[in-house]
């Protein structure tokens, strides 16, 4: 679902249902079980999960060459299949800023490797959104997943 269409539904539901927004974010690039905790956590901060997915211009520029694995729509649908997301959708700016203005969360979600500094935390709390750290510790990244994967060649 495109971002503003969304941001459409989900101000419908709220005004019908009263129900709390948690957003998170990311690539999700090989999904893997630190995904699962992160996306967990998330969904215990509110009644609805939407998940911002980045395009695949800005994993590029965030992981590198040979990134993404999967393309974005790809990633998008083996996100919201997952029975804790309620909504997934595809972003194409370097930091959710946009997503959390678009939607305006009540919670905006992090991984615990965000602990130094979230970046989009002055947008979040402009919008009246609080922040949270979720997952536990980051202890599975992709990275790590393809390096091994490239090892046993």
């Amino acid at each position: 679902m495109e971002p503003e269409e969304l941001a459409a539904e989900l101000e419908a539901r709220r005004r019908e249902e009263d129900l709390t927004v948690a957003l998170a974010n990311g690539c999700f690039d090989l999904l893997h079980a630190g995904h699962i905790a992160f996306l967990q956590g998330a969904a215990a901060e509110a009644d609805i999960l939407v998940v911002g997915i980045n395009a695949d211009a800005t994993v590029r520029q965030l992981k590198g060459p040979g990134r993404p694995i999967m393309g974005a729509a790809d990633r998008a649908q083996l996100v919201a299949s997952l029975g804790v997301v309620d909504y997934a959708t595809v972003f194409a700016e370097p930091t959710a800023d946009r997503l959390i203005e678009l939607l305006r969360p009540d919670v905006h979600c992090k991984g615990t490797d965000y602990a130094s500094g979230i970046p989009e935390e002055e947008t979040a709390r402009r919008v009246g959104a609080r922040v949270a750290l979720v997952g536990g510790p980051k202890i599975r990244n992709t990275t790590d997943i393809l390096d091994a994967i490239r090892d046993q060649d």
